[in-house]
This record gives structure tokens, sequence and C-alpha cells, in this order.
């Protein structure tokens, strides 16, 4: 479904998955595992563009649910895969998933980010916590977040990541007050729904409530 203009979510992931339908298109978040198709039919039906025309794949991070079909997207559009130089190495098989973690078919990334870096016209926020290279992508120009699973958005309340599955609680609180303090209408996260208008005014909010 498109969410704004040239901002789509490709509908049945867990772990959501955009693609921005740019001249050139980017895709940010894979999915679990076996959704690679539903993410190709959508450029090709919904979009009616090529495979071809996704020029980056940028993971918000490892976990399985949102980097689980880069490998097959890799092949599927030579696309360059960006993630942050922290969780690289799940991502490429140099280190194991962690016990527990769902498996991915490794590939190794062509782009190691570091916060501050500018990637298809999107800033990298470096917001560890949930994993140790978590980012959000943020757009300043048409002021929406990509905010990974730092932020989330279900049933009206902005929340953050579920502490069983995150590595380290101080530091998502940290990254969070870092996100509130950026201007955004419209926050995608990697899980819920989008949360627009005012998204960084109701992110500020919540980022006050946390103990």
């Amino acid at each position: 479904m498109e969410i704004v203009r040239g901002v789509h979510q490709v509908d049945g992931i867990i772990g959501n998955s955009y693609i921005i339908n740019g001249k050139k298109m980017v895709v940010i978040d894979t999915g679990l595992p076996g959704n690679s198709r539903k993410i190709i039919n959508y450029i090709r039906v919904a979009l009616k563009r090529s495979p071809n025309d996704v020029t980056t794949i940028i993971l918000t991070h490892y976990h399985a649910d949102h980097s689980g079909n880069v490998y097959e997207l890799k092949n599927l559009t030579g696309a360059i895969i960006a993630i942050h130089a922290d969780d690289a190495d799940y991502v490429s098989g140099k280190k194991e998933m962690p016990a527990g973690r769902t498996p991915i078919q490794h590939v190794t990334p062509d782009t190691l980010l570091q916060d501050g870096d500018k990637i298809a016209g999107l800033t990298c926020v470096h917001c560890p916590g949930h994993t140790a290279g978590s980012v959000a992508l943020y757009d300043p120009n048409r002021r929406i977040l990509f905010s990974g699973d730092t932020l989330g958005f279900d049933e009206g309340h902005v929340h953050g990541p579920q502490e069983e599955f995150s590595e380290d609680m101080k530091l998502v609180k940290n990254s969070i007050i870092i996100l509130s303090g950026l201007d955004y209408d419209l926050m995608l996260p990697g899980h819920g729904s989008p949360l627009k208008p005012d998204a960084a005014v109701r992110v500020s909010e919540f980022s006050r409530t946390i103990p």
C-alpha cells in the first residue's frame, strides 16, 4: 500500500518492509525468510517496475524479521546491501546469530553504515540498544522517520522494543530520546502501523514517560 506519495509498505510481511519508489528504488528491511517473492511481486505488479530498478536495500538491524530475505533480494535485484557496521557480521555470517534467533541466508553487505552517513537520500541515525547496530533512517525533506524496532506504534500507542528481544534497554532509552529530537511528521516503524501526523511530538511525549 502507498502510505504517502512514493513510499510504500509491502503487505503481509512480519517485520515491515518499505519501498521508496523514486527514480532509483530503495527497499528498507525485508521481513522474515520466505517473503522475497511478495516484495518482488509488489514491485512488478503494484509499482509496474523491474526488480533491477532497486538500487539499495537498507537493513535497520540484523534480526531475521528484517534481514530474512536479503540474500534472495540481492540476487534478484543486484542492489547494494547496507547495514550498520556493528550488525554487519551477523548478516555476513562472520558471527553466529544469538541462541534462539531465526537463521538467515548470509550475504556480505556492500556498505557499512555509521551515524550521520547519507544513503539514498536518507540520513543514518545510529540508535543502539535493540541491537548494537540498530539504525533509524531520516528524511528531513519529506519529514519521514523509518524507526526500525527502536520505536513502534500500535493501537494508538507509541512504544519501544520488547526487553526480551533487546540487548540493552538503557541504550534503547537514550536512542529514543535522540529520535524524539528530530523533526518529522510521519514515523514508519519496523512493526505496527504508520504514525502521523505530528509523529515527533508523540514520540517526544512517549520519551518522557520512560522510567
